[in-house]
Order: structure tokens, then sequence, then C-alpha cells
């Protein structure tokens, strides 16, 4: 069903093909829909594919690949070909992704960002949703936005967990009793 869906709107479609070309491509793709750009994090990409006409996308891949996003705990499986309408914030009439929901792979059909721009909600054919926090399925931050790395002497360690107000270390009555 996807491979015929692909062949149908491949005319005028902007196709980009082999891995080096692919990756990004896919990621800018999401930025330009305003969706995280880690939100498909499928490793070797040979096609993508978007009919701006129709906004249809397509992504295909040699193999299904299994990926944890590791701040939310969930494992989603990504089929050899992804397919899915695109608009601002929306991807619908998605195939081939499922998510991992206690024992049972459950397809995605559909993913919005919400309203606030906070929260990715991704829903089944059956209707249910589960929303996550977009910053999930970013990729990391660039190298100015990450916290500052912990110390590494003892000596400044205890400084600033005294600042905070806690410390590594019992207190005396503590250590009598």
């Amino acid at each position: 069903m996807s491979s015929q869906l692909i062949e149908d709107h491949r005319s005028g479609a902007e196709v980009h093909a082999g891995h080096e070309v692919c990756t990004p491509k896919s990621r800018e793709l999401m930025v330009e829909l305003g969706l995280p750009d880690g939100l498909l994090p499928l490793p070797t990409l040979d096609e993508v594919g978007y009919n701006r006409s129709t906004g249809f996308v397509w992504l295909r891949q040699a193999a299904g690949v299994t990926h944890t996003f590791d701040s939310i705990g969930k494992q989603v499986w990504y089929d050899k070909e992804v397919t899915a309408f695109v608009e601002p914030g929306r991807m619908h009439s998605l195939a081939g992704v499922k998510s991992k929901e206690l024992l049972i792979w459950v397809t995605i059909s559909e993913i919005v960002l919400s309203p606030s721009g906070t929260k990715i909600v991704f829903r089944t054919p059956a209707g249910l949703g589960r929303a996550f926090p977009v910053t999930a399925f970013q990729l990391k931050p660039a190298a100015e936005e990450r916290p500052p790395p912990p110390p590494t002497d003892l000596r400044s360690f205890r400084r600033r967990r005294l600042r905070v107000g806690c410390s590594i270390w019992p207190r005396r009555r503590e250590i009598r009793r």
C-alpha cells in the first residue's frame, strides 16, 4: 500500500537519495513543519521525498529499525517505508510507525503538536492518544545551551553542595546516634 502511494505522489515531488543527503533533509523537513527534528531518528535513510502540492512525505530505509527515546522510556519501531500527509504542526495518515505500550506494538496514525507548542500528541487509528513533552524528541541542544559539567575536584563539589543547602556528609549529630 505504501509503495503504491509513493509512486502515485512521486511526480512533482522533491526526491533525495543517499544517506549523506537524506538524514539532514529529513531533519530540515521536520523543522520546516514545526515538529521536533529528532521525531524520525532513522539512521540509514535511502530516500526522502516530499510532494509539496499534496503534502505527502515518504522516507525509505533498507530495513525496519527500533529506536528508544530514553527521556520518556518509549520504544518506537519504524518500518522500511514511513509515509504521511503533512501540514504545519501535524502528520496524519501516518503509516510505518508503531510504539510499544506494555507488551503490545500500537500503530501510530497521527502526530500533532499542541497549540502551546510544549507537548506532542500521538494518536492511534482508534482515536486514543498520548502526549509527551516536545523536548523528548529534540536532538541534543547546542553546546551553549547545555548545563555546565559537574566539578571534578572534591573541594568545589562540597562548596556547591553546601551553597544549595544539602551536604553529602552526615552531620555530627547524625553520626553519634
